[in-house]
């Protein structure tokens, strides 16, 4: 896992991130703060991580998303060697879906 070094960051947006209630709340706020280049290529990621994580080839995930091989080798050592984020997300989600 990698260590966090807060001290070059501004967490104040992280806490802001974490005062959004609701998905229109995230989505408004991203819309105002990015680029719909860098939404596009932060929404492919995120695809391609669920997909990696879902344990779809390299093959099937370039053809679904578009996403090149560097892409989603990059996502790959982020899911086994990155900090956990995509881990938090997707086991709280599979936990939210297996509770509905």
């Amino acid at each position: 896992m990698r260590k966090n070094n807060n001290k070059s960051r501004n967490m104040d947006l992280y806490k802001a991130i974490l005062t959004l209630e609701t998905v229109e709340e995230c989505k408004a706020f991203f819309d105002d703060l990015c680029s719909i280049t860098e939404l596009l290529a932060m929404e492919q990621r995120f695809e391609v991580a669920r997909l990696l994580y879902n344990d779809m080839i390299y093959n099937d995930i370039m053809q679904r998303t578009g996403a090149s091989s560097a892409i989603i080798s990059r996502v790959n050592r982020s899911l086994l060697y990155g900090a956990g984020g995509y881990s938090v997300v997707f086991d709280r989600a599979k936990e939210a879906k297996d509770t509905d």
